[in-house]
């Protein structure tokens, strides 16, 4: 939280703590006087009043909100000078703790809580409201497992494909929760992956959703009384024909169908900065690195270079895939045979330290620090499983001069962890452009001082070891198993 706000009061609330803020307002804990009761004020800055009727829409959107998992508004002040509302203070953790301390919950557990997550956004469906994507940080968590739910309405109506969106979103946002080598695990990955439409024609819908998380539990429930010889007889429950296929496919899943549904859906999900999912550009005619022009299909780039968190979690799928021989299923068709991991350089100190918020090579880190010693070939291997690829050079140089004037001139950052904060940022949103780690691209190139050298693999941007280097920085090496303390990558996906 941000320094406390020196007693100020907003009516009879007194505001303690500042929790966070955007252009338009700020969201504080606050204390109800009257009945001395923890409590959130969402303020509108005072700068922003002409904002009110569009802040005032979205809280009474909220309000029209009555389910008993979902958030409570209490009431909300317009006035000449000043608007707020005060809202429900939910009780227990969120799930992005839990995701950023390492802590994954037992499947049996995290299909209950997207059960009832699933339940408050039928309940937002039946009422046609429109609402801000649930993410980790609005799914809250207490030690007797009651789970309530950020109150996410806004003013609108509801669009058509909203609930495929969210859903596909938390199937990747829920991967590192899972707790590995758990009854059920390969279940409710399968679920995951299923929810980021791996496998299937049609995309799960919530209703779908709530019951495949009830099977889960009942099936573990089941197992759980079971004699040895019972435990292994399929359930006698009739279900709906659809819940029969995708029930059976949970329990009985092959290994190699397995493998493919641990890819994860081509957004990148939500980023540990906030940030977009991914950056759009355009097609069309973009500059190059070597000063010319050339026609480019639109893409999507992520935001930032994949951090430790994100990495490892790709680790932790190989490391499930290679219990059944199936460890290369990522690698380039090209990798040579001699190459049997894609853990990094110093893999177990660097992210012993991310998790524990510590020093690595005398540099703190964290989840969201970029992941750095990887190669060419860890780099297209995580890219596959993403169902992306790494950028081209003019990939990349083109999504560095979107609405970027003189891309010399953008700061260059440390190696930090990702943050809305870094001086180094496009206006789109692209982070670690001009510092941070240089990263990999897919094609060999020339060298335009080289012309008779040959095409050699491409590593752009700046680096923090390098003083002086920004995010025209270029470099070439004919070896795609170099790996440095200052290498990492970021990938892209088609636009459709």
């Amino acid at each position: 939280m941000y320094p406390a706000s020196d007693g100020r009061h907003l009516g009879e609330y007194r505001l303690r703590d500042l929790v966070s803020e955007n252009a338009v307002s700020r969201t504080w804990l606050a204390e109800q006087v009257s009945i001395s009761r923890r409590v959130l004020v969402d303020e509108l800055r005072p700068e922003r009043l002409d904002q009110k009727e569009a802040f005032l829409a979205d809280v009474r959107a909220k309000a029209a909100v009555d389910h008993p998992l979902i958030g409570s508004i209490y009431e909300a002040v317009a006035e000449t000078e000043r608007c707020f509302c005060a809202r429900e203070l939910l009780p227990g953790t969120v799930l992005e703790d839990a995701r950023k301390t390492g802590h994954p919950l037992v499947p049996a557990r995290l299909a209950h809580v997207l059960q009832r997550l699933a339940e408050t956004q039928l309940h937002h469906e039946a009422a046609g409201q429109a609402t801000l994507p649930p993410g980790l940080e609005n799914i809250h968590l207490d030690g007797h497992d009651v789970i309530r739910i950020d109150n996410l309405a806004v003013a609108g109506a509801r669009a058509a494909g909203q609930s495929a969106q969210d859903i596909a979103r938390l199937g990747e946002a829920l991967l590192p929760l899972v707790a590995a080598d758990q009854p059920a695990t390969k279940r409710l990955l399968t679920l995951l992956a299923w929810m980021r439409g791996e496998g299937l024609e049609l995309p799960l819908n919530w209703q779908q959703v709530h019951e495949l998380c009830g099977q889960i539990q009942a099936q573990l429930a089941e197992a759980d009384s079971a004699t040895p010889s019972q435990a292994s007889k399929p359930p006698r429950k009739t279900a709906p024909r659809w819940l029969i296929a995708l029930g059976g496919g949970l329990a009985l899943v092959a290994v190699l169908g397995l493998a493919r549904h641990l890819r994860p859906d081509q957004v990148e999900g939500p980023s540990p900065a906030h940030h977009p999912a991914s950056v759009l550009i355009p097609n069309g005619r973009h500059k190059t690195p070597d000063g010319t022009e050339e026609n480019l299909k639109a893409f999507r780039i992520s935001p930032h270079e994949v951090t430790i968190g994100q990495y490892a979690a790709f680790l932790e799928i190989l490391e499930t895939l290679s219990k059944n021989g199936l460890e290369r299923t990522f690698d380039h068709a090209e990798q040579p045979p001699e190459k049997t991991s894609h853990l990094p350089d110093d893999w177990a100190a660097m992210h012993a330290a991310a998790k524990a918020g510590g020093l690595w090579n005398q540099r703190p880190v964290s989840l969201d620090t970029p992941v750095a010693g990887v190669d060419w070939w860890d780099a297209a291997a995580y890219a596959e499983w993403k169902k992306a690829r790494l950028p081209s050079q003019e990939e990349w140089f083109a999504a560095l001069c979107m609405q970027v004037g003189r891309p010399a001139a953008i700061p260059a950052s440390d190696w930090l962890p990702v943050t809305v904060k870094t001086a180094d940022h496009t206006p789109p949103g692209l982070l670690g452009m001009a510092g941070s780690v240089c990263e990999w691209t897919r094609l060999p190139a020339a060298d335009p001082s080289n012309p008779l050298g040959g095409c050699e693999w491409v590593i752009m941007g700046g680096s923090f070891l390098k003083p002086g280097s920004n995010a025209l920085t270029r470099e070439w090496t004919a070896d795609r198993s170099l790996r440095r303390t200052d290498l990492g990558f970021r990938v892209v996906f088609d636009a459709d």
